[in-house]
């Protein structure tokens, strides 16, 4: 069939099967020589695609075991974050760290060592799994984690599904005092401000920037900064025992491609930003659906990009680089002929223990583009302004980055490939049209 990442694009005809259990996985890895597992297709590019063999995982998403004292939640891999939010939370418990949408599978988070708004504060996803049973090239089941099989427990976070199948996960979650947030919203007028209020917002456990990607000259950079923390019930009445019901808004059909202009991109950028403004500092409580997932409100909110797709750039820029690199950015757009609609700015904490996980210490932009020739142009140039500057791009958003720009930002990508190819992993029958592309 013809699938693609979220982005839809690029688009591919696939081979594709679905895996039930240990036997299903171990059956298709002897009966071909390439494939890549697949979770919910939460990755916006290439990452999880394989025209001789797609194996997705999402029917293996069962609960094993939990551990009340502990927190230790015990899963298969395609056990969705949703699932875990729904089961979990009302009973005091959160992941510890969770993207931007709820619609991915564990196995998928482990694959990306997905980060959140706390990386600053508690790192990324894979810092918190206690160890993941995996499938390797052939057949074995290895349980891995910083004691056994160490090398390639450490491959396998941000590995990119690349090491094996991850089948079942043991992941650590963290308590909270309510399903609500304490937040506010901080609005600046130009990036030196953002970034002195992100740096300032390092006591928040959570936060995060909306930058308005169209402003030009002296408000260049400016952004909405967001901070929360957990709030407490304690000797409060504003905070509901339960989450409000809400379903999302589904998107019927593909927006016109031509549709997201510059002229469009102009007015909502600064519609967004007035409205924020209006409500700068402001104390405000959100449930943790409207705080951390405010995307997954809108079902399909990628059909807005129409049916070409959308590319997302994303980032990571060691200390030091962050202002220079996050301008010259933002002032590539200007007679580019491509239009951002969507830009984060986040701070990263320390890098984690993945060999090829994205995370590095220091900042981190995400961009969205129509998928047009235009757009592909200008990631060429994001990939070199960043990699001249020691940053690299995130995997599991990118669809368009070279082999020679991804080993710059990569250094550690020799280490992984023998860990990838040796035994016990025996990992050359798992590649994506990501992996081919980069020549991993």
């Amino acid at each position: 069939m013809r699938i693609s990442g979220w982005g839809r694009y690029p688009v591919v005809e696939c081979a594709t099967a679905s895996a039930r259990g240990i036997v299903d996985v171990q059956r298709l890895l002897a009966g071909h020589t390439s494939l890549i597992p697949r979770g919910n297709g939460r990755s916006y590019g290439d990452a999880s695609l394989n025209p001789e063999l797609t194996l997705s995982m999402t029917n293996m998403d069962r609960f094993l075991a939990f551990d009340s004292e502990s927190g230790h939640l015990t899963c298969e891999a395609g056990a969705t974050l949703a699932d875990i939010l729904a089961s979990f939370a009302p009973r005091g418990w959160f992941p510890p760290v969770v993207p931007g949408t709820k619609f991915v599978t564990v196995g998928g988070m482990i694959a990306a060592d997905v980060h959140g708004k706390n990386h600053h504060a508690v790192g990324s996803f894979g810092s918190h799994v206690e160890s993941l049973c995996l499938v390797t090239g052939d057949g074995k089941v290895l349980r891995c984690s910083r004691t056994e099989h160490p090398q390639l427990f450490s491959a396998t976070l941000g590995g990119m599904g690349l090491t094996g199948v991850i089948v079942s996960a043991v992941v650590r979650l963290t308590p909270i005092a309510s399903q609500y947030l304490d937040t506010e919203t901080l609005a600046t007028s130009d990036l030196d401000a953002t970034l002195q209020t992100l740096e300032e917002s390092h006591a928040w456990p959570f936060n995060v920037a909306w930058v308005d990607a169209s402003a030009r000259g002296a408000n260049l950079g400016r952004a909405l900064v967001t901070r929360g923390r957990w709030a407490t019930k304690t000797g409060r009445a504003d905070i509901p025992d339960t989450l409000p019901r809400s379903r999302p808004v589904r998107l019927p059909v593909d927006f016109p491609s031509g549709l997201l202009n510059g002229l469009v991109g102009r007015a909502f950028n600064e519609l967004y930003y007035r409205l924020g403004r209006s409500r700068s500092g402001r104390p405000q409580l959100a449930d943790y659906d409207a705080f951390f997932f405010p995307l997954d409100g809108i079902g399909e909110w990628n059909r807005v990009y129409g049916r070409k797709g959308f590319l997302q750039f994303q980032c990571a820029l060691p200390p030091g680089t962050g202002r220079q690199g996050v301008a010259q950015l933002l002032q590539a757009i200007p007679g580019s002929g491509a239009h951002s609609y969507l830009a984060v700015l986040k701070l990263f904490g320390p890098s984690g223990e993945g060999l090829i996980s994205f995370p590095i210490e220091g900042t981190t932009l995400a961009l969205d583009f129509p998928a047009t020739r235009h757009s592909v142009a200008l990631l060429g140039r994001y990939d070199q302004i960043a990699t001249s500057l020691g940053g690299r791009v995130y995997l599991a958003k990118d669809a368009c980055t070279t082999a020679a720009r991804f080993k710059e930002g990569y250094p550690n990508v020799n280490a992984f490939s023998q860990v990838r190819r040796k035994a016990p992993a025996k990992g050359s029958v798992f590649e994506s049209m990501l992996s081919k592309r980069l020549a991993l």
